[in-house]
């Protein structure tokens, strides 16, 4: 029987946690839960503690950095990451994980579906929907809820996971390390509520959908630098052709070229567009190898096992 680890990162939800360690614990029987402690301000663990969890703490703010700190230190074979604010449906777990063991997945994401405005307000929803139709236009269109923070993984998902972020937009890296590995992943749509009276939410619309949206650019900038650099050199060039075509068709009429500053300024981003696709084209081959060393490296970890002991992935990646 595989082992099932529950992971919860934690930031002042004394309110929450007991519940949500009391759910996983009626679902999930056999799983161990690590509530990992944040810098809370409140009694988070304490309570958690007397709920029965294994409490651990991570000084680095930020929920990228307790899911780094998580992944690098539990050794399981399937692994839950959920927030610790009971918004999402802790009996949506066993159905995550049949799919992940029944069909040979390295991740399945719980894609939230809720009519409570407070609960998935409408700045979050758009914000979702933007952050995540602009990842899928660039690494696949596989994932419709790319922010949820309910996810089930394997272990060759885990310990391959580099987690470079540090916040929120640890999200936005889970999602994007599945699709360029072209790991075989799966959504299941899994009931989201409210939080619990006296519970705050610490998400800011604004500064974290501004840090998640950087977040974006710069893992297209080091994932897909061909296209990255592509658009740069072409901003470039279309900038510089639209300042030296006047001054050339006055040069054929008169043979004088009156504004040379321009022409010079056109010339230098010109120079710059040669510049920015050398870069992608040298870039993009790094990135090839750097890409295929992580593959190499999540080959090499074991594959989830059913209950029977069959193997339930013959190398990962089957299926796009």
């Amino acid at each position: 029987m595989p082992s099932i680890a529950v992971l919860v990162p934690c930031y002042n939800e004394e309110t929450a946690i007991p519940k949500v360690i009391a759910d996983f614990r009626r679902v999930l029987p056999g799983a161990k839960i690590y509530v990992y402690d944040n810098n809370s301000r409140d009694r988070t663990v304490e309570v958690a503690k007397a709920a029965g969890a294994i409490v651990r703490s991570e000084p680095l703010q930020g929920k990228g950095n307790v899911v780094r700190r998580m992944f690098a230190d539990i050794e399981a074979d399937i692994y839950v990451l959920v927030d610790g604010d009971d918004t999402y449906d802790a009996s949506s777990a066993p159905k995550m994980i049949q799919a992940l063991t029944d069909n040979s997945l390295d991740m399945v994401n719980g894609a939230r579906v809720t009519s409570i405005e407070k609960a998935y307000r409408p700045g979050h929803r758009f914000g979702n929907w933007m952050l995540t139709t602009m990842v899928a236009r660039v690494f696949g269109n596989r994932i419709s809820d790319m922010l949820s923070g309910y996810r089930v993984m394997s272990r060759r998902y885990v310990k391959s996971f580099p987690a470079l972020s540090a916040g929120f937009e640890t999200e936005t890296e889970l999602t994007v390390h599945a699709l360029e590995l072209r790991m075989p992943i799966a959504e299941i749509a899994t009931p989201y509520k409210d939080r619990p009276e006296g519970s705050i939410s610490k998400l800011s619309t604004f500064k974290d959908g501004f840090r998640i949206l950087w977040t974006i650019i710069v893992l297209i900038k080091e994932e897909r630098p061909m296209q990255f650099f592509l658009l740069l050199a072409l901003f470039f060039a279309i900038i510089s052709g639209a300042l030296i075509v006047p001054i050339i068709v006055h040069f054929i009429r008169t043979g004088l070229v009156p504004r040379l500053p321009t022409a010079v300024l056109s010339m230098g981003l010109m120079i710059l567009a040669f510049l920015s696709l050398t870069c992608g084209l040298v870039l993009d081959t790094v990135t090839r190898g750097r890409r295929e060393m992580k593959r190499m490296r999540y080959l090499n970890i074991p594959a989830v096992q059913n209950a029977e002991g069959r193997d339930q992935g013959s190398g990962g990646g089957g299926q796009e």
